[in-house]
């Protein structure tokens, strides 16, 4: 299995929640109520639409197809109460 950074850009909701989109991976849609929901989201949106190319035979975007493996360091969020 390979893994890829996907850049993501996360924006708040004026309704609240948050809203993820991704110039990397046209289609790539996620809401949720809280950072870290809508970032796991939007990983498995991501992961189900680059496997929705492969399986159909379809290239991946070009910006994916360049991406490096994954390996280095890396920032998460981590919600704190």
């Amino acid at each position: 299995m390979r893994e890829i950074f996907l850049e993501v850009h996360l924006e708040p909701l004026p309704e609240g929640g948050f809203l993820a989109t991704s110039e990397e991976l046209p289609g790539l849609v996620a809401q949720g109520r809280t950072v870290t929901e809508t970032l796991e989201i939007a990983q498995d949106v991501a992961r189900k639409l680059i496997e929705s190319y492969l399986e159909h035979g379809d290239g991946l975007p070009p910006k994916l197809q360049a991406a490096a493996p994954a390996s280095g360091e890396a920032r998460i969020p981590v919600s704190v109460s």
